[in-house]
């Protein structure tokens, strides 16, 4: 049977709602830990609460070509985001703009925050800690002094009444990172011909600047609100769009977990968590009678049904539709009024960490590889980089180059800025998985010649740029991938890999595996398993199994990654950070020792140790290593509060 059959036939209708039974589709259970019963009733929250003092987006800029000046910031709105106009201004007007009718541009913006800022975000971390203390003392029967038991739960129900916008969620994105959110800009440049001015063109730049990730959204309003500021450009044009996307409602789109979002994004089924839609929707409406809901959307007094009309379900009070549940809940649908008219809106309900804009895996993986299929070029010799020799896949280079942090470009000399910011951003998701952090806060999606000064200063950086003269300074970068050609170079300017301790000890250890692991040598053998797991993602490719399986093969590879990673720390320096195994041990049969990565013998998995020990010496000193330290801790603390 399938969707459509099984929404249109009545006997099956009834069992959708929520407020009697959970979604049919949640049959994925973990096993029973202590506090599951707490943990389940948790008060769902919104992503993005209604009265929010936060804004969906923070400025609004116009840029223009003067003959005379060239690029010139006309309008910062409602304030200057920075007093460097011009930088912002050739950022939002990249080379050979002229030459194209239209062309969109990403750019991240850092922006400090100021001291009522930080003061207030310290008092907010404050606020949760000492509410998970309180919680912990509550759940083991300790009542604060002069208080008995419901008074003290009384007044830890009004405490996080008070605090809805935080998030204690134990399994939920931990906090960490090297500073405040990013600023997201997503930017549209359009050309108008016009033979009575200089040049014959008038190319004017509008971009929103936004801390959502999801910035691509707003593509549809900026092509609207770059065509008025063409026939109107005064300050009221850029207010008008302002006021419609910050006045976009998301109040009723959940917030999920880590784990949660993790889920969705790697399943096709369109009625996954469709349950937290349908009790939003319904704590929605106490709210507007007035009444008061608890955080289970418990609302026996007043059953509210959910009914579908075609691909569509709905929220029925009465007979009137008040309400309407996502068709597919990997998206929330909205509108924004923007003249008078609504412009749908759909949002990514799970976002992953270092997920920026709309791009492709599929096209990034398949650009680099077609032409290294047709034409193998061999690569020189790299320990960081060459992990299956001369011959190792261009994927897998760069992938490696991220992993260990080298300085790359992304070139795309006679293409749209867009398409090359495109690939800047799927390289970071690529390397991430949803697991790795510290790539986007120094990536920059497009730059250019002006700015190599600044880039250089930047370990690390994943670049994208237009200007074929970057290909001719190989000392700039240690990895140049060319878009038009589908080629990866290695520089022949790239620092050798230093000799580390670890792989010392790892040699000494393994005698017979010493040359294989100094990844000196052309290993043509498939240590790491790379050469299959590429294979395997092209037949998912040719099978056009979608963007949504490759993702989460690559998140299943950068998983392993940081397993085999545990393991040989433990192996050889004796113990790893990166371990998190409190709940694991604790879910241990008696007898049983044990924990990590598990290979069939000693002799597989010193293979597979001695394939990757140098690129996991190489991301040992990494941005990227370090946070995902940082976040293990995060959860080892969690799951050692609740065992």
């Amino acid at each position: 049977m399938n969707d459509n059959e099984r929404m249109s036939d009545p006997d099956l209708r009834s069992k959708t709602s929520s407020l009697e039974h959970s979604s049919q589709h949640s049959s994925v259970s973990a096993p029973r830990r202590q506090n599951a019963d707490s943990q389940n009733s948790r008060r769902l929250r919104s992503q993005y609460p209604r009265g929010s003092s936060d804004n969906h987006v923070e400025y609004i800029l116009v840029a223009s070509f003067d003959i005379d000046r060239g690029p010139v910031m006309e309008h910062q709105y409602p304030v200057a985001i920075t007093g460097d106009e011009n930088m912002l201004a050739e950022l939002m007007l990249p080379d050979q703009a002229h030459a194209r009718n239209q062309d969109w541009t990403i750019f991240f913006l850092h922006k400090d925050m100021s001291d009522e800022e930080e003061d207030e975000e310290r008092k907010r971390k404050e606020r949760r800690r000492r509410r998970r203390r309180k919680r912990r003392a509550l759940a083991a029967g300790i009542v604060p002094s002069g208080q008995d038991d419901d008074n003290a739960r009384d007044s830890d129900d009004e405490y996080d009444d008070a605090d809805d916008d935080d998030d204690d969620d134990s399994d939920t994105e931990p906090e960490g990172g090297e500073g405040p959110p990013l600023i997201y800009v997503l930017n549209l440049v359009n050309t108008k011909h016009d033979k009575t001015v200089k040049r014959g063109a008038i190319v004017k730049a509008m971009a929103i600047c936004t801390r959502h990730p999801f910035l691509h959204i707003y593509k549809p309003l900026l092509l609207l609100a770059l065509e008025e500021y063409f026939k109107s450009p005064v300050p009221e044009t850029l207010s008008m769009l302002y006021d419609a996307v910050n006045a976009m409602d998301l109040s009723l789109m959940p917030k999920l977990s880590l784990l949660e979002r993790h889920l969705l994004l790697g399943s096709e089924n369109r009625d996954l968590f469709v349950e937290k839609f349908e009790r939003m929707i319904q704590m929605r409406m106490l709210e507007d009678r007035g009444e008061s809901a608890n955080g289970n959307g418990d609302h026996r007094d007043h059953p509210a049904e959910v009914s579908r009309k075609g691909t569509k379900a709905h929220i029925e009070v009465g007979s009137q539709s008040a309400y309407s549940v996502p068709r597919d809940t990997h998206e929330f649908e909205s509108h924004v009024m923007y003249k008078g008219i609504p412009i749908p809106i759909k949002v990514p309900t799970a976002v992953m960490p270092e997920t920026v804009g709309d791009f492709s895996l599929v096209k990034l993986i398949q650009n680099f590889s077609e032409h290294h299929a047709k034409s193998p070029q061999p690569f020189p010799i790299h320990p960081h980089l060459t992990t299956s020799g001369a011959n190792t896949h261009p994927i897998i280079v760069l992938i490696n180059g991220l992993l260990t942090q080298k300085r790359i470009i992304f070139l795309g000399h006679n293409m749209p800025s867009g398409e090359v910011a495109e690939a800047v951003l799927a390289a970071c998701a690529l390397a991430s998985g949803g697991v790795l952090r510290g790539f986007t806060r120094h990536a920059f999606p497009y730059t250019d010649l002006t700015k190599i000064d600044d880039l250089l200063n930047v370990p690390g950086f994943i670049a994208g740029v237009t200007n074929p003269t970057f290909e001719l300074h190989p000392e700039w970068w240690d990895i140049l991938c060319d878009l038009p050609s589908g080629r990866i170079k290695i520089s022949s300017k790239i620092e050798p890999a230093p000799i580390t301790e670890g792989l010392v000890y790892f040699q000494q250890q393994n005698a017979a595996l010493a040359t294989i692991a100094s990844g000196t040598v052309n290993n043509t053998q498939d240590l790491t398993g790379d050469q299959a797991f590429m294979a395997d993602i092209s037949r998912s490719i040719a099978a056009r199994h979608g963007e949504r399986a490759v993702r989460a093969k690559w998140r299943d590879w950068v998983l392993k990654f940081t397993r085999v990673s545990a393991q040989f720390e433990e192996s050889v320096y004796g113990a790893s950070a990166l371990f998190v195994g409190i709940e694991e041990q604790n879910m241990l049969p008696p007898g049983a020792t044990g924990h990590g990565y598990v290979w069939s013998d000693d002799g597989a998995k010193n293979k597979e140790l001695a394939g990757n020990v140098t690129r996991i010496e190489g991301w040992r000193n990494t941005r990227s290593y370090y946070s995902f330290i940082q976040v293990t801790r995060c959860f080892e603390t969690s799951l050692g509060q609740q065992s």
